[in-house]
């Protein structure tokens, strides 16, 4: 299989909108990938109890072009089958320990679902997914071991790490999110239409068959 490498966010919109259009590309082609989340904050410096999240809006965008921005993703998640119910979210969360839990469901083959729960929680239900509470809730909801997580989640374990392939993925001239680097050479960025996957799948399965794979 090929490596997929999704560098994300879970508070970002147009990931969650770009991992929808992928699932619907790889449903109707088939799956050529072996798929690992990989982390990057949209905002670094967040504190660690985060902020409230119209403070946050204006201060990024300015209030009148906030509301422009979001009603453009609320069309554009709506167009992706998706409900999102931005009047839910009160604070923008420090993403350091959802994170820390994506990075530890790819041990048990559950990344992708917790990502997906971690998306929902927030954008469809206004939940703070920096919450150990909600992220205990949403690791035991994949199948993982909530027990675990939440004793990793009172300690340190994997936090510098997070931060180093954060670090690195800026490092490497990734300034926004999603980014998909395909098989460690080939990099794709946005929330790429389900048609450009298809074309990309149909294009990975014809080189895997020339080559005798």
């Amino acid at each position: 299989m090929t490596r997929l490498e999704i560098i994300s966010d879970p508070i970002c919109p147009w990931c969650y909108i770009g991992k929808s259009k992928l699932e619907k590309a790889l449903a109707s082609a088939g799956n050529p990938f072996d798929i690992t989340w990989r982390p990057f904050q949209l905002n670094p410096d967040m504190p660690p109890e985060g902020m409230d999240r119209r403070t946050y809006l204006e201060s990024k965008f300015g209030k009148d072009r906030a509301t422009d921005v979001y009603a453009q993703i609320e069309k554009a998640a709506t167009d992706a089958g998706l409900e999102v119910d931005f009047s839910r979210m009160k604070r923008t969360p420090n993403t350091v320990d959802a994170h820390r839990v994506i990075r530890w469901a790819k041990t048990s083959d559950h990344q992708g679902d917790l990502v997906s729960a971690l998306f929902e929680r927030y954008f469809k239900l206004g939940e703070d997914i920096s919450d150990h509470a909600v992220l205990v809730d949403a690791a035991r909801q994949v199948g993982m071991d909530g027990d675990v997580v939440a004793r990793l989640l009172q300690g340190d374990a994997d936090r510098n790490e997070v931060l180093r392939e954060d670090r690195e993925a800026r490092e490497m001239g990734v300034s926004g999110v999603p980014t998909f680097l395909i098989g460690g050479t080939y990099v794709v960025q946005g929330a790429q239409d389900t048609a450009t996957w298809e074309k990309i799948i149909a294009d990975l399965t014809a080189a895997a068959a020339q080559m005798g794979e």
